[in-house]
């Protein structure tokens, strides 16, 4: 499959909701031409000189799921992260824009957390009435399913991008269950 390739330093997921602001005509044509199949969110390899290939194999397949012209004139649209992909070939074309030939991987699959994983919806849960915007665009967390909240810790922590590809490269979200119970941890409660 052949999708334009769109690069940020931040990833999103299967599942994630993310605002974009849209200016650089190449990325403009991009979301004309995105229809069904959408683009690939793609997360930016700082450790790449090759300024064609910046970017992590592994993206992620997203469709528009809204638009808007905002205030100051730049299309914003919001996407949404439907699967991962991986990276198989890129070329650039006339105007910048990256294309890439890209194999679909498997979502990972819904799993119940398991008590001792409850930390994870809980801390996740604190971080959402924090940022209420953030929240808004999830009307209905999954809160028991573990990949679900695996993946949206994952979009949000700052993680090196070579350890988040590791984690992304899983055919699971069980190396990025373990991983986060090392990292988010119960607040600390006064005596």
């Amino acid at each position: 499959m052949r999708l334009a390739l769109f690069p940020l330093s931040a990833h999103l997921l299967p599942g994630g909701i993310m605002p974009l602001r849209i200016f650089e005509p190449r990325y403009q044509r991009m979301i004309a031409e995105a229809g069904e199949s959408g683009f690939a969110l793609c997360m930016v390899d700082p450790r790449q000189p090759d300024a064609l290939r910046n970017m992590l194999p592994i993206a992620t397949r997203v469709t528009i799921i809204d638009f808007d012209r905002l205030p100051d004139g730049m299309l914003g649209i919001t996407v949404q992260g439907m699967e991962r992909v991986q990276i198989e070939d890129l070329w650039q074309e006339q105007d910048g824009l990256r294309i890439g030939e890209v194999t679909p991987l498997p979502n990972w699959q819904a799993t119940e957390l398991a008590p001792q994983q409850d930390v994870l919806a809980r801390r996740l849960g604190e971080l959402f009435a924090e940022h209420p915007d953030f929240a808004a665009y999830y009307p209905q967390p999954e809160w028991a399913n573990a990949c679900w909240v695996a993946q949206r810790w994952l979009e949000v922590l700052p993680i090196p991008g070579e350890q988040k590809l590791q984690l992304l490269e899983s055919d699971d979200c069980s190396d990025a269950l373990r991983f986060l119970m090392n990292v988010v941890h119960e607040p600390l409660r006064p005596h």
